[in-house]
């Protein structure tokens, strides 16, 4: 609920900030680990401007914002310095909640529009070779149990669709399309795509529908959940997080892995193998192509590694 404007000029910041977080949870629909996050740094935001004295929200200028972030940077005797990733998450919940009071009437000015959050250093992300992937993917299956068919299919749908770990264990059955090989993936934000299924992803989700899904579902309630668990019920992330670390213990691999791992591996083999980036940009669900971007830097690099190995004047002292 909004704050009465009625006297709003000596609203407390404190009201403002529950009014927005009640906003985003019932107007905006936002996902209790987005609430949790904004909630905990308001909190801090909140406690920074107590310390300041400033106990109204039209008392809050950019200054005042600035020196929060800096504090943030920096840390105090309560709280470690924050990383420039985990600061700037902070300013967007800050600049959301003042954002929020100009709209509602509660200010005459947004005073953190011209704040910017720290950017965070761009981290390429991790990749793993196609040899590394097949050798995770036949670990799946290697003891032959319906449990194993189970991870395998798991595997495949990571890699082969490019799939979050949330979407792939969200997976109804009638999600699949064995006979036009897609998949629909129900992604951030309730975004829909339908992605196209490989001929080993196919083949290894069938063998799994035909052989060990009954099975496991016959001990359970009935769910449309594609991947089970041995009770019955639908796989977990929790689960499927451990399913992944146990093949890639059995495949002997000895580099991290986790779910994003087969994701990002997926993105970067297939630019390797010459798709454009906004064909990529699609199979990922990215809003925006710049996200799917840094995935050509990787190949970048690895280009660069080649060209400095193999040309004769790429090195320094080249004749």
């Amino acid at each position: 609920m909004t704050p009465t404007r009625a006297g709003s000029r000596r609203l407390a910041p404190s009201s403002v900030a529950t009014a927005f977080l009640d906003h985003l949870a019932v107007e905006r629909g936002a996902a209790v680990n987005t609430l949790v996050s904004y909630r905990r740094d308001l909190d801090r935001y909140l406690a920074f401007l107590a310390g300041q004295g400033i106990d109204s929200i039209i008392d809050i200028d950019g200054a005042g914002i600035d020196a929060f972030l800096s504090r943030l940077r920096q840390g105090d005797s309560d709280h470690p310095p924050l990383s420039a990733s985990s600061a700037a998450r902070a300013v967007v919940a800050v600049r959301g909640l003042h954002r929020f009071a100009l709209r509602e009437g509660l200010v005459e000015v947004d005073v953190a529009h011209e704040v910017r959050p720290p950017t965070p250093a761009r981290r390429l992300p991790k990749a793993i070779s196609v040899d590394d992937v097949e050798r995770l993917i036949d670990a799946a299956g290697i003891d032959g149990t319906p449990l194993a068919l189970r991870d395998r299919a798991l595997l495949e749908i990571l890699y082969g669709t490019g799939a979050r770990i949330s979407e792939a264990v969200g997976l109804a059955v009638d999600d699949i399309d064995l006979a036009a090989r897609t998949v629909l993936l129900r992604g951030k934000g309730g975004k829909q795509r339908i992605v196209p299924l490989g001929r080993y992803a196919g083949e290894a989700i069938e063998a799994y529908l035909v052989r060990v899904r009954p099975a496991l579902a016959a001990h359970g309630r009935g769910t449309p959940s594609l991947l089970l668990n041995a009770r019955g019920g639908p796989l977990s992330r929790q689960s499927a997080w451990t399913v992944l670390r146990a093949t890639a213990d059995k495949a002997g691999l000895r580099v991290a892995i986790s779910p994003h791992t087969l994701r990002h591996s997926f993105a970067t083999h297939l630019l390797e193998g010459g798709a454009d980036v906004r064909v990529v940009q699609e199979l990922l669900g990215h809003s925006s192509v710049t996200t799917t971007q840094i995935y050509t830097l990787v190949t970048v690099d690895q280009l660069r590694e080649v060209y400095v190995a193999a040309h004769p004047r790429a090195r320094r002292g080249s004749r």
